[in-house]
């Protein structure tokens, strides 16, 4: 049987993996902590040079926003389709 430990290294290393599949580079810092049945992932340093600059306007953030919900939407229909 795993330890909560291995199963939270096992969550950020299968996140870290789909960022560098489906948004091209993954993140600098990756940590899951699985709290009752709650699992938290923080990620460090994900944005792009350029996504950190469209963050400085409130139209770039929602921008930066669309376009990973619609990233991920696709991941959802490759993975499940």
């Amino acid at each position: 049987m795993k330890t909560k430990g291995e199963i939270e290294a096992e969550i950020s290393e299968a996140i870290v993996r789909f960022e560098i599949d489906y948004m091209g580079r993954g993140p600098k810092e990756a940590r899951s902590h699985i709290v009752d049945d709650l699992i938290v992932v923080r990620l460090k340093g994900m944005l792009t040079p350029a996504e950190q600059q469209l963050t400085k306007t409130a139209d770039g953030v929602e921008l930066i926003k669309k376009m990973r919900s619609t990233i991920i939407d696709n991941a959802k229909l490759n993975f499940h389709g």
